[in-house]
């Protein structure tokens, strides 16, 4: 709902409205919203305020309907015993995973422990203690107490049975958080068309079908590669519909175990959804991370679990991609951060106590099962990086910020968590008369993850509200 102050029809001069403010303007007093000057800049670019250029937002996502047929077909056929139970100890038991520990952190830990129990043992024997007896004694303890504290990371094999599982818990979140992550690049580069496709890690080949719904038929080539043999078998059913002779939904798929040699191989579009979370430790993650941004030409679209483990490894591609040096350049185009990020500096949540993983969340239709029929909410941490430039600048006096938060709408103005293209993150609260009539109606119509246009006002206030105040 529009504000009061900028929706009166007073553009007659009978009006008393009109008169009342003609004479507040004479003797200097002051004016209503609508008289105050504003920047003028035109963000909307013809657009609606609530499909302003910064919405990128989906409302509640659905699996394709060829996607849904083919694994209930697959669910019902196979009948993997007790799948509802099995796929959400799954579901939790992903979303609860940690990096492993790496081993650096891990001998760090051991030296402290170790020296902490001598000064100990020191103070409470004396001097004249076996040292040997002793420093047996103590390694022991640190062996056992680093055994029961450090968090136990172990690879999954997907076989064919833990496949269909995965499938059942994973297929539906999935989609819903790529389709998001892409249509960000959808919505902000309209004249992006791919041609072709590298998904990572592919699974059920969902990045496939995203892309596909995003692009319908401008790919001539898909390659999906998942070390997992199952996972390949499964995927390719679901593009055939569970009907070995019918042709895929999807042409111009294929499948792979392991990534295409050369380095001079690039797509227009590469992903790796899920795929970071299942690499050993940090070298590994910086290693194909570097591999994957060889290999592309356009985008680079990276997703995670929205935890602070997802979170962190977002973080450690970007700083990977915008620092690291290669020794031999095939592509001399610099990596840019095209979302959700507005700036290339330091993450401004990792400065906030507690630290909070900066993450989006996207509505979806979980896949019939028994006992699932609510949409539910996929929470996800997603970056995208991009070769290509803006195909326009940023005009004077406009900003966009990242909303990373619940947008608040109260009477007449708006709370706002913004990250800001200068690295900080700002709570702010919009008005019509503060920040202009055209930014409070779309910072009332923009959702969690969109863009928030930001006008730049010289007497621009912000105040910083709890949300229990609001």
């Amino acid at each position: 709902m529009e504000p009061a102050s900028s929706g009166y029809g007073s553009h007659c001069p009978s009006s008393p409205f009109h008169c009342h403010t003609e004479h507040k303007q004479e003797s200097g007093q002051s004016v209503s919203s609508a008289a105050l000057p504003q920047p003028k800049v035109d963000f909307l670019k013809g657009e609606l305020h609530r499909k302003h250029p910064g919405v990128t937002n989906l409302k509640t996502v659905r699996l394709p309907e060829h996607l849904q047929l083919a694994a209930q077909s697959i669910i019902h056929r196979v009948r993997v015993p007790q799948l509802v139970e099995r796929s959400q100890k799954l579901t939790n038991f992903l979303w609860s995973r940690k990096r492993a520990v790496e081993d650096l952190m891990l001998r760090q830990k051991a030296v402290s422990m170790e020296k902490e129990l001598w000064e100990k043992a020191v103070q409470n024997i004396g001097r004249d203690v076996d040292e040997q007896l002793l420093g047996d004694r103590i390694r022991k303890k640190v062996l056992s107490e680093l055994r029961r504290t450090t968090y136990r990371w172990t690879p999954l094999k997907y076989d064919e049975e833990l496949s269909m599982v995965y499938m059942a818990a994973r297929l539906a979140g999935g989609y819903a958080a790529v389709r998001r992550a892409l249509n960000e690049i959808k919505k902000r580069d309209p004249s992006f068309a791919p041609q072709t496709l590298l998904d990572f890690g592919s699974g059920l080949g969902t990045v496939a079908w995203a892309s596909h719904s995003c692009w319908d038929d401008s790919f001539r080539e898909m390659v999906c590669v998942d070390s997992s043999a199952a996972m390949n078998v499964l995927a390719e059913q679901l593009l055939k519909g569970d009907d070995e002779r019918a042709q895929p939904h999807i042409k111009h798929v294929y499948f792979r175990q392991f990534l295409p040699v050369s380095p001079k191989v690039q797509f227009d579009l590469v992903v790796a959804a899920f795929t970071l979370s299942e690499l050993p430790n940090v070298n590994d993650r910086a290693d194909a991370v570097m591999t994957l941004w060889r290999k592309t030409n356009s985008y680079l679209v990276l997703v995670e679990n929205g935890t602070k483990e997802g979170h962190q490894m977002m973080l450690e591609a970007r700083d990977v991609l915008l620092t690291k040096q290669e020794k031999v350049v095939h592509d001399p185009r610099p990596a840019s951060v095209f979302a959700p990020c507005p700036h290339e500096m330091m993450c401004p949540k990792l400065a906030q106590k507690p630290v909070t993983p900066c993450n989006f969340h996207q509505r979806y239709h979980p896949l019939p099962l028994p006992g699932r029929h609510e949409c539910q909410t996929e929470k996800f941490s997603y970056l995208i990086l991009s070769r290509t430039e803006p195909a326009e600048p940023t005009p004077e006096g406009l900003d966009w910020g990242r909303l990373i938060a619940p947008v608040l709408c109260r009477t007449r103005h708006v709370h706002c968590h913004v990250c800001r293209s200068d690295g900080r993150l700002q709570h702010m609260v919009v008005t019509a008369r503060k920040h202009s009539r055209d930014m409070y109606r779309c910072a009332r119509n923009s959702e969690w993850g969109d863009q928030l246009p930001i006008v730049e006002n010289v007497k621009e206030e912000t105040k910083v509200h709890s949300d229990s105040e609001s």
